[in-house]
């Protein structure tokens, strides 16, 4: 094994370690949420993440945007499969291994070629639609500086790889017309070699097109390694989480609230004193917090609402169409998500540190205000919305049952229904012998 195929299978090995390491840091952390049984209607959730996930369907809502991340959907999906070959060649100091499919592979080359333009031309126009044009959902109070870094480096990296991986093929091509060495002539090159005669690659030495060549492929493939390091980092994990987190998407209605059981069965033991009395909730394990009714942290909160907070693209679609941030109100959809995420990173950081969970005296309301919360009315624009199916109501529904049930701190208007109720039976401030004196006019 060469020098070259030595550096290459450590670098390969460590990225694939770290990533595999992170992956189950996330996993841990998603696992910290409530349990929640989800397995039911199992060919309507193929058939929804084959919808949603796969074909885009929300994406094109805002036909400029949805095309545009097609674009870049398909190009990052499509083009990776030539990291395989590059793998391979790294691995066993191969070039091209693949060319003996011979038209078929000059047909693949030549698609990832356009996919790669599309995706270098897809990515500037986001740059600019972030950067240049400042799209109002862009740039929110939510999006602070490292959301919009976050944001600016994922494009750029974007385009740097798809740069060299057009450099590459520009060089290779052209060593492939001039017979150098290994590099036998094999693929179709649509664009990069337009490229390569508007660089005047023909008129470089061997040595020096073998140069970019090599050095191409080594940035393209320690970048797309070094990228997938980054992921678990970055809003962009939605890349991996995307699919999983629309086939567990919340299939009855949106408006429906998810019930408590404790909730439940205190009620049914109270009107049937036939029933069990439910059984007192299980000690905490490991220094992990009591079991609360509602949502005081990410404890309480189900796995899926935390899956749901590592998916989030930070697109920003469900704040542009939240009636309550529309008005003017404080609350954001995305803000909701985004919070939650930051707290449960929090949360695992004590735990990598402690070897398991300890106080550090804050939660989700440290984060979130109550004014946010009773802003929202619960319309679920913001689910409908979401490319990748989030549900930020149910944290929020959540958030405010704590409040109601162990703070007894719900808003003044709930309040005022709350009295009503109890003091007329109804919602409405007057009694139930006068709720239907408006039939008689």
């Amino acid at each position: 094994m060469s020098i070259s195929s030595v550096i290459f299978l450590l670098a390969f090995a460590i990225a694939v370690w770290w990533f595999t390491r992170n992956v189950g840091r996330i996993r841990r952390n998603i696992l910290l949420g409530r349990d929640e049984q989800i397995n039911d209607r199992k060919g309507e959730r193929w058939a929804l993440m084959t919808k949603v996930a796969l074909g885009q369907s929300k994406m094109v809502v805002k036909p400029i945007a949805g095309l545009l991340h097609i674009m870049v959907y398909a190009g990052f999906v499509i083009i990776n499969i030539e990291v395989l070959e590059i793998i391979i060649d790294g691995l066993f100091g191969t070039h091209r291994v693949f060319s003996f499919l011979g038209g078929f592979y000059g047909f693949l080359i030549g698609s990832f070629e356009v996919l790669a333009l599309l995706t270098w031309l897809a990515c500037a126009i986001f740059l600019i639609r972030r950067f240049v044009l400042r799209i109002k959902r862009f740039w929110m109070r939510e999006m602070t500086l490292w959301p919009r870094t976050d944001a600016g480096l994922i494009l750029t990296f974007e385009i740097l790889l798809m740069t060299a991986f057009l450099l590459m093929n520009a060089a290779d091509h052209t060593l492939q017309r001039m017979g150098v060495g290994h590099y036998l002539e094999a693929g179709s090159f649509p664009v990069s070699s337009v490229l390569a005669g508007w660089l005047g690659f023909g008129d470089f030495d061997a040595s020096t097109l073998i140069g970019i060549e090599r050095t191409s492929w080594w940035f393209h493939i320690i970048g797309i390694l070094a990228f997938l390091n980054y992921l678990p980092y970055s809003k962009h994990f939605h890349i991996l989480l995307a699919f999983p987190n629309v086939w567990y998407s919340k299939l009855k209605p949106k408006t429906e609230m998810s019930a408590m059981p404790r909730i439940t069965a205190e009620v049914r033991s109270m009107l049937d004193p036939s029933l069990p009395p439910p059984a007192p909730p299980a000690e905490p394990a490991n220094g992990m917090p009591p079991e609360h009714f509602g949502a005081k942290d990410v404890f309480d909160l189900t796995w899926k609402s935390l899956m749901d907070a590592y998916t989030c693209t930070e697109c920003g679609r469900c704040t542009s169409v939240c009636p309550a941030n529309l008005t003017g109100k404080l609350l954001s959809p995305r803000k909701i998500i985004m919070d939650t995420r930051d707290r449960l990173e929090e949360v695992g950081k004590v735990i990598d540190v402690k070897g398991k969970w300890e106080d550090d005296g804050k939660d989700l309301f440290s984060r979130i205000s109550e004014e946010e919360l009773w802003a929202c009315t619960t319309c679920n624009a913001c689910t409908q919305a979401c490319p990748v199916n989030i549900d930020p109501v149910e944290i929020i529904t959540g958030m405010r049952r704590f409040l109601v049930m162990e703070q007894s701190k719900p808003s003044p208007s709930l309040n005022a229904m709350f009295t009503t109720i109890e003091n007329n039976g109804a919602a409405w401030a007057f009694g139930p012998d006068k709720r239907m004196d408006w039939v008689k006019e």
